[in-house]
């Protein structure tokens, strides 16, 4: 039974990644790679409890089933995207081991409904497109180019940019929170740490977007069009995210010491 239900779990992420390529948005595929590997290595510490009944079982079934329904007439970047991985696995939790289910597997489920929120839920309450747009100009000034701001548009001699609230790196902030947790889930660390560690990848997070908006609007100033809908829409955007992912992993070793790592 035990294979049965790695194979199932498998064929969801696999059919949730497929349709997650299709959309074609990279900020999408790349929080949804972080955040299965995330419930994965989490769910890989953990003794699989199969125990459940028949009214667990019809209520999972009830929730599995429209999802693989809807699965089929998906199209383009739709927000059932987010809500199919914490569907999938409560699904799955409840049909495995019951509702007792939900609390060995609260981490993955906490993690996965993480990834259900839209960045444009968060730009209701928070949008950091203004702050994005001085940080970015400052990286520019740093570097030697006449740059000024105002508001969200950054300018150079020959061209400006201005940062939308997609740009503004709540998507690549959310990825990387992400990461934070799954890392807090499977260390043991102390009170100060909890804090410290999501702290520094928002952090992380956030700068490294900001960077991305900089050379964004040095390509626009150049006016390489091509380059800059690389690094703004194509794979150059999951560069960056790699980047920040990369830099926290190397940040977390070093705030964590040696005797304390578990990974």
């Amino acid at each position: 039974m035990q294979y049965g239900l790695l194979a199932l779990l498998s064929a969801l992420i696999t059919l949730h990644l497929s349709l997650v390529f299709r959309s074609d948005n990279t900020d999408l595929i790349g929080s949804s790679l972080l955040y299965w590997s995330a419930a994965i290595l989490i769910l890989r510490q953990k003794q699989l409890n199969v125990s459940s009944n028949l009214i667990p079982i019809a209520i999972g079934s009830l929730i599995l089933l429209p999802v693989l329904s809807k699965s089929a007439s998906i199209s383009g970047n739709d927000i059932f995207l987010r809500v199919f991985p914490i569907l999938s696995i409560a699904a799955l939790t409840l049909i495995v081991s019951g509702f007792r289910g939900f609390r060995q597997h609260w981490q993955e489920l906490f993690i996965l409904s993480i990834f259900a929120i839209p960045p444009g839920l968060i730009l209701l309450f928070f949008d950091p497109s203004p702050i994005t747009a001085k940080v970015s100009a400052f990286v520019l000034w740093s570097l030697g180019f006449q740059v000024s701001v105002q508001g969200v548009l950054v300018s150079l001699p020959t061209g400006s940019i201005e940062v939308y609230s997609a740009c503004s790196g709540v998507a690549t902030m959310l990825q990387l929170f992400g990461v934070a947790l799954m890392y807090l889930f499977l260390q043991l660390t102390k009170p100060h740490q909890k804090l410290l560690i999501p702290t520094i990848a928002l952090f992380i997070a956030f700068t490294i977007n900001a960077i991305r908006v900089a050379l964004m609007a040095v390509l626009v100033a150049l006016g390489d069009q091509s380059a800059f809908e690389y690094w703004h829409v194509g794979n150059g955007s999951l560069v960056f995210s790699t980047i920040a992912v990369v830099l926290f992993c190397l940040s977390s070793q070093v705030l964590l010491p040696h005797e304390e790592r578990s990974l």
